[in-house]
């Protein structure tokens, strides 16, 4: 049984090294001396603060390099204790690893739902009978399949198109090993070695990949409030004539904008009057639970839409929905998907399997909905820690874009908070050249993912974020 000790101080030395590494080393004294011993819970953040007169985020800061070095436990709604038995050392080359990783743009993981009962276990009870049941036809899905899934899948795949909005024939949907294989066989499939792609000026960074892996240019378009500036993209089509528009125009990654249901009529008409192809990655499109219509629902002749699961459902489940403009256009990219020399992996008929069983038995939905209430979650917890109007966000989306204050830029700050344990992502990742052919623009932004860790590290996490923002002075020993 954990024993409850609210009454431990540290003491302090003023002329010492940063109070969050004083208090970080008392913990491991007095777990040394016996003061501290194993299961003991460690006063409340902000309690500590209080007893010793200084910031909630510098005991924050404390208790997650404590974590970091293997003392103690936090678990959110319960507190922080001190390990039952000490971490091994770690060789330093590890152990400097961030603790806290919001680099990766993952999801958290589903929670369980508040509409089964009250049962904390209920819903993964149900994606595991989901894949029970998928293990009992185990025999015949180790069999050959068709590359691009099959017709139950297809039609599964409708069916959850049909949540966004997006009326699809199974005939023309592939299904795929994730977003980024159904991006690279588009790719492939329109554009030949030394093409131009446009792409949003700020865009996810698999497409700098991919691009460069295929040798395609990409020519970033500004965006304004409402999106891709549709003046800029005809412009570009005229000078350049691309040929495709890649955008991700719902919760886009890295800036969270989404763009308006007017521009996106724009960019369709556009794209029409100059023949290019619209690339669609709909990533985030299902986290909001109401938005504008795809571009494929506007433009569904020119538009290729790629759907993955792994946003919306589990980073694991990677199995995505590519919906070709015709069936002549499906052919081709079926063809490029059984091609080894465009790298383009076949779905995993079990993986696809188990997807359009929790598609058809409703788990998916509640999959979707526990998801975006831990996204709601956990937005809550950064608004509450970071300062007013530094970041862009929406409730139901599990990334912030982070801009940032003099005197920081952004390879200070990524650096600053890497060495105090969390790992951010720095603009210029992220940044494409625009069309008058100047350097990539990247500003002085970081983005931020809320899905790394659990909801105690991300608040650990945001209370630093907010630390080194409003106290830089503080961090300087860290930028390198």
């Amino acid at each position: 049984m954990r024993r409850e000790l609210e009454g431990w101080v540290p003491q302090l030395n003023k002329s010492g090294p940063p109070v969050y590494q004083q208090i970080a080393g008392a913990i491991a004294d007095d777990i040394t001396s016996g003061r501290l011993v194993p299961e003991q819970r460690l006063p409340p953040q902000r309690k500590l603060a209080a007893a010793l007169g200084i910031d909630f985020t510098t005991v924050a800061r404390a208790y997650v390099e404590a974590q970091r070095r293997g003392l103690v436990d936090s678990t959110v709604g319960r507190g922080t204790f001190v390990r039952a038995r000490r971490r091994p050392a770690l060789p330093r080359a590890v152990e400097d690893r961030p603790h806290v990783d919001l680099s990766l743009n993952l999801p958290p993981e589903p929670q369980p739902h508040p509409q089964l009962e009250r049962d904390a276990g209920a819903l993964a009870r149900r994606m595991q009978a989901g894949y029970d049941a998928v293990g009992a036809r185990l025999r015949d899905l180790l069999r050959c399949q068709d590359a691009c899934g099959s017709a139950d899948d297809r039609a599964a795949g409708a069916l959850w198109l049909r949540r966004r909005g997006l009326a699809a024939a199974p005939e023309r949907i592939l299904v795929t090993a994730g977003a980024r294989c159904a991006l690279l066989a588009v790719l492939a499939t329109l554009a030949p070695p030394g093409s131009v792609i446009c792409c949003e000026a700020l865009t996810y960074p698999g497409l700098r990949t991919l691009a460069g892996q295929l040798g395609l240019t990409l020519v970033g378009l500004p965006m304004d409030g409402h999106g891709i500036d549709a003046a800029a993209f005809a412009a570009a089509c005229a000078r350049y004539a691309p040929k495709a528009l890649y955008c991700n125009p719902t919760l886009l990654n890295p800036t969270t904008a989404t763009m308006s249901e007017g521009r996106r009529r724009e960019l369709v008409e556009v794209a029409r009057l100059h023949g290019v192809a619209i690339i669609e990655d709909d990533a985030y499109g299902f986290l909001p639970r109401a938005g504008p219509p795809p571009l494929a629902s506007i433009g569904p002749d020119i538009s290729y839409y790629i759907a993955g699961l792994s946003k919306c459902l589990g980073a694991g489940l990677r199995v995505a929905y590519l919906v070709a403009p015709d069936l002549q256009a499906g052919a081709r990219l079926t063809a490029a998907m059984r091609v080894t020399s465009v790298m383009v992996t076949p779905v995993s008929p079990v993986m696809a399997a188990l997807a359009t069983r929790w598609i058809r038995d409703g788990t998916a939905d509640l999959m979707l909905d526990s998801l975006r209430r831990e996204c709601v979650a956990r937005h809550a917890i950064a608004t509450r820690a970071l300062p007013a109007g530094s970041f862009d966000a929406l409730p139901e989306g599990f990334h912030l874009w982070l801009r940032l204050p003099p005197p920081w830029n952004r390879t200070a700050f990524a650096a600053a908070m890497t060495g105090a344990g969390v790992a951010v992502v720095a603009s210029d990742a992220l940044a494409v050249g625009t069309l008058d052919g100047a350097p990539d623009a990247a500003p002085e932004a970081v983005r931020v993912c809320l899905g790394g860790g659990d909801r105690s590290q991300v608040e650990q996490a945001m209370a630093l974020l907010s630390d080194a923002l409003q106290q830089p002075s503080s961090y300087a020993a860290y930028r390198g």
